[in-house]
């Protein structure tokens, strides 16, 4: 299958080039710098210049396509904006895909964005849900909540490195999955016919609030968190405020978006059916004990083995 990854350097989206290729998929790549993009020509995909925000470059890169994976959303300082990346970009790349004669449409949401119409980037991905299935195209939607990879920036490091650590309002419980299990999925959607036209949520082994990962990260570390609270009130003054300046929109809106992951509500779905439906199993996805665990081990391996260097060091250089 000749397949386009879009948002591919992402996150998420570096993982669904690797499991693509592993699996034997000819892979092209929408990228806007090819220099941050070489390792995945090194990888062995094929890179197409061009942004979701220039419409006009998106039918080069769809040539011979035969399957889409959107993986793209707009990242903060790139001066975007979600409005012209997350909406007026996915409709142009629905768009084409459809005038191309692309055979298949995975594209991420976010699990329960119809419950957030007051949040700008849940609102773009409900309506892009919807323009989706409206567009005529054999399309997926995968519904993820919580990338396990961004807790070693949130929780793991700030612990370590003895900062702070915030909480922000309620800290909704959130069943955090892995990258690599959520392009698990993505791939399989593929060549699984019962998968099409579908909306599947994807969710981890259970939602963990604030604390709890604190507290795991406290464990496996031996360090003490410092940990600061931040008020909901605070966040949504800080919000209207950002609101009154052009050049802070993006920020409001991201402010916005707090209010689904610190407002009290977990974000998690039942995932049986979703896991027969793909014939994965749920032992086959990596649990967050089991991905902190990995990743404080190789930590503080490392943390020994350079502190016993530097005694080594330290003991040649003594005069006795």
């Amino acid at each position: 299958m000749n397949l386009l990854v879009v948002g591919a350097t992402g996150t998420l989206g570096r993982q669904i080039v690797r499991r693509a290729l592993d699996e034997g998929h000819e892979v092209q790549c929408f990228i806007r710098d090819f220099q941050k993009a070489a390792f995945l020509r090194e990888w062995g995909a094929r890179l197409i210049r061009g942004s979701l925000a220039q419409p006009e470059t998106i039918p080069l890169a769809l040539e011979g396509v035969t399957a889409v994976v959107d993986a793209a959303t707009a990242r903060p300082g790139d001066g975007l904006g979600i409005e012209r990346v997350d909406w007026k970009g996915k409709v142009s790349l629905i768009q084409a895909a459809k005038a191309a004669g692309v055979n298949r449409f995975v594209f991420f949401s976010i699990l329960d964005a119809e419950k957030y119409p007051q949040v700008p980037l849940m609102d773009i991905k409900r309506c892009t849900e919807k323009f989706l299935a409206e567009s005529g195209l054999n399309y997926t939607i995968l519904r993820p909540c919580g990338f396990l990879q961004g807790l070693i920036s949130q929780y793991a490091i700030p612990i370590l490195e003895k900062q702070a650590v915030w909480v922000m309002g309620e800290a909704s419980p959130i069943a955090y999955m892995n990258t690599q299990d959520i392009a698990k999925f993505a791939i399989k959607a593929l060549s699984t016919p019962e998968t099409v036209n579908r909306i599947f949520p994807l969710a981890g082994s259970r939602a963990w609030g604030a604390y709890e990962i604190i507290e795991l990260c406290e464990r496996l570390s031996g360090q003490t968190a410092k940990v600061s609270k931040m008020s909901m009130g605070l966040l949504r003054g800080t919000q209207r405020t950002a609101r009154f300046f052009q050049w802070t929109q993006d920020l409001a809106d991201r402010l916005a978006f707090v209010e689904v992951v610190a407002g009290g509500q977990p974000l998690d779905a039942p995932m049986d059916e979703v896991y027969q439906t793909f014939d994965i199993s749920p032992k086959e996805i990596t649990t967050l004990e089991a991905y902190l665990e990995e990743y404080f081990s190789r930590i503080m391996k490392k943390l020994k083995e350079l502190d016993y260097d530097q005694r080594k060091i330290r003991k040649k250089k003594a005069p006795f």
